[in-house]
């Protein structure tokens, strides 16, 4: 069987935002799998690769694949549908997955009659058991985590699979099927990697815990270094970002692959995610010896009742200590920050956006509290009638789909006043040239100026529209 893996052209692309492209890493895991077994698969970056659905048709027609397999995020989810639509024209069976569909299965599938088949949470086994049975033409009720139409049309939703218990038995991502030359950041060759999986902690805004479990595994040490060497060598990496939700929670670990990026020589910038309750002098000053260069705190809200709602489990003062100890480890911080939580004041609000500039961060992300499907909040929204709208392109971040104290307008103009204040600060300004950061401190200056006329032009269209 030949199989085609696609990340669909998307309107809401990550790069429209950052400016630069990340890796499907996830279809490169389904991918590497597929090929130990001895099948023909390919993939398609949509996004990086900046496809039209013409294009992707003729790669369809070109390759004739027996399966296409789309991945999807929640805004995301419609140029997914875009795509299952022309592979079912040109008549290939269809399979989607990613965290939308896990936790939407079978409403996916109502919404869209040409996928065939869900897999759900982790797809590596799930995806090989079931490209097997379409092979062998064997009944389909035995693949585990799977969500398919029967030939009546019936939608039928087998068993959970268990999560994979060691990680070292996956093979390494299929990096050579992707456009590995293409994902850069400020000319430099980037990559991400995953070091392990799963959640113990209970995030209301997060469904990591339900889409890889709570349980937390890992990669070992040596098969992180072993990935990130072939990067480094084959790929000529210089840039990497480990995306684990908390890749300092096995501290153990975390400081054994530090260790071993410097015994080894491999010379890369590389950053990660971290907890604020899991960080200490000792572990930052290792991580920025070998190379880590930015820290990516969860830090939310500047409220404490706010972070007891999310359930985050840390305070306040925790927060304020793992900022400084990163700070004189000399460790660049990327802290993230949530607005408009359903019962959050216009005050709580704005305390979060000064909490942000006295913890005087080295960058800022402002998001508006978004359900997404298999968040807590997203349960409890819907059954309390909380929810604006399902139109899943507006869950992005950016747009207030949930009903607040705070007006829907004001939560986009607070939203859009942090990122203004943070990052034109001139003191911010003139760090980050200092940094060498003129790329960036070049893009801010665009986006203020950007920010000004778009005011301008509002208060003229507002003032004309009253002579």
């Amino acid at each position: 069987m030949r199989i085609l893996l696609i990340n669909p052209p998307s309107s809401f692309a990550f790069r429209n935002i950052t400016g630069f492209c990340v890796p499907p890493l996830g279809l490169a895991y389904l991918a590497a799998v597929l090929e130990k077994h001895g099948y023909d698969v390919k993939i398609i970056d949509g996004v990086t690769e900046n496809l039209t659905y013409r294009e992707i048709s003729k790669i369809i027609s070109k390759y004739c694949p027996d399966l296409v397999g789309i991945t999807a995020t929640t805004p995301t989810i419609y140029d997914a549908y875009i795509v299952a639509r022309i592979a079912k024209h040109h008549g290939v069976k269809v399979v989607i997955g990613g965290p939308h569909a896990t936790f939407l299965d079978t409403d996916v599938l109502k919404e869209c009659p040409y996928i065939d088949f869900v897999v759900r949470g982790e797809g590596e086994l799930t995806l090989l058991e079931l490209v097997k049975a379409l092979e062998k033409r064997k009944p389909l009720s035995h693949v585990l985590g799977l969500t398919w139409r029967d030939r009546d049309g019936r939608i039928k939703r087998n068993s959970r699979r268990p999560y994979i218990l060691n990680l070292d038995d996956l093979p390494m991502p299929a990096y050579h099927l992707l456009p590995m030359d293409k994902y850069q950041v400020g000319g430099i060759r980037y990559a991400t990697i995953m070091t392990s999986r799963g959640c113990p902690f209970k995030c209301t805004f997060c469904a990591s815990s339900r889409l890889f479990g709570k349980r937390y595994r890992w990669h070992s040490a040596e098969r992180v270094l072993d990935e990130i060497e072939v990067l480094v060598n084959k790929y000529k990496v210089k840039s990497i970002e480990i995306i684990d939700d908390t890749f300092t929670l096995n501290r153990k670990r975390a400081i054994k692959i530090a260790k071993g990026i410097l015994k080894r020589g491999l010379d890369i910038i590389w950053s990660c995610s971290s907890r604020v309750d899991t960080i200490d002098k000792e572990l930052a000053e290792i991580l920025k010896k070998s190379g880590c260069s930015v820290i990516y705190l969860g830090i939310e809200s500047g409220s404490q009742r706010i972070l007891n709602k999310y359930k985050k489990g840390v305070t306040i003062d925790q927060i304020t200590r793992a900022v400084k100890i990163l700070k004189e480890a000399k460790l660049e911080i990327l802290g993230s920050f949530i607005l408009g939580a359903p019962d959050e004041t216009i005050d709580e609000a704005r305390k979060t956006l000064s909490f942000s500039l006295k913890l005087d961060l080295d960058y800022a992300q402002y998001s508006i509290l978004t359900p997404y499907p298999g968040t807590e909040i997203y349960e409890k929204a819907e059954k309390k009638g909380l929810l604006l709208t399902k139109n899943w392109r507006l869950y992005d971040a950016l747009h207030p789909v949930l009903k607040t104290l705070i007006p829907p307008r004001k939560l986009r103009s607070l939203v859009r006043k942090a990122y203004l204040i943070f990052y034109s600060r001139i003191t911010y300004i003139f760090n980050q040239l200092k940094k060498g950061h003129a790329f960036l401190v070049n893009k801010i200056i665009k986006n203020v100026i950007r920010y000004i006329l778009s005011k301008i032009s509002r208060k003229n269209e507002i003032t004309s529209s009253y002579q």
